[in-house]
């Protein structure tokens, strides 16, 4: 039997999610750098974050729509721009939602704490300080983010309604038999179906998120 390529994806990829948009994002310093095109946008698809949490599940889900649809209302004329955009948490770091959400935002932004990208040479997209945490206080309990351009101080806040989330039904409750290794074909693969279904509705379904305007200050 011939070994498979040191190269070749060994991702599930009968898990698609193929209505996932992408995320279309300019970098100045990757444009700088000659890695793209003066005005051609990375184009991050929900695979990517797949890669970034290492699974796929409503908070990896969210994070990806959050980031979406707040640069998709900031920018609606053209690509989003990496150091323009500054993102605030209505939560703290230390939330587990909170914190995971943000890392995933932060890969699509590139807004970041104090130990962000400092820029090339005179800080030219410098993206440190364009995240903060426990930044203003959420309507609700649900996990809230702000996306605010630097060039133009426009905000725009998105509020991701988790408990609106179908439940998946009763296959979920094959995940502990599939963690102890007791769970049967048909059970995976039950559960695999309603796990999966739900994320393909979180990253369709515009009625589980709130995207509303900021008044500037």
């Amino acid at each position: 039997m011939s070994k498979p390529s040191p190269n070749a994806d060994r991702t599930n990829w009968s898990i698609v999610y193929e209505n996932a948009e992408p995320i279309h994002i300019r970098d100045p310093v990757a444009e700088a750098l000659t890695v793209l095109e003066p005005g051609a946008p990375f184009v991050i698809t929900y695979a990517d974050v797949l890669k970034v949490a290492g699974h796929s599940c409503p908070t990896a889900s969210g994070a990806y729509r959050i980031a979406q649809l707040g640069l998709d209302a900031l920018y609606p004329d053209g690509h989003p721009v990496r150091g323009d955009i500054e993102v605030i948490a209505g939560g703290p770091k230390t939330d587990p939602t909170y914190g995971v959400t943000s890392r995933i935002i932060s890969y699509v932004t590139g807004a970041a704490e104090d130990d962000g990208f400092g820029g090339l040479a005179g800080s030219y997209g410098d993206r440190r300080d364009l995240l903060a945490f426990d930044g203003f206080d959420p309507a609700s309990s649900d996990p809230t983010f702000r996306f605010r351009r630097t060039d133009t101080d426009e905000t725009v806040e998105v509020a991701y309604h988790v408990s609106d989330i179908p439940d998946g039904g009763s296959a979920m409750g094959y995940l502990q038999r599939i963690l102890d290794g007791s769970a049967s074909d048909d059970q995976r693969d039950a559960f695999g179906e309603a796990w999966h279904g739900r994320i393909r509705i979180i990253l369709t379904d515009d009625s589980l998120f709130t995207v509303e305007t900021v008044p500037t200050e």
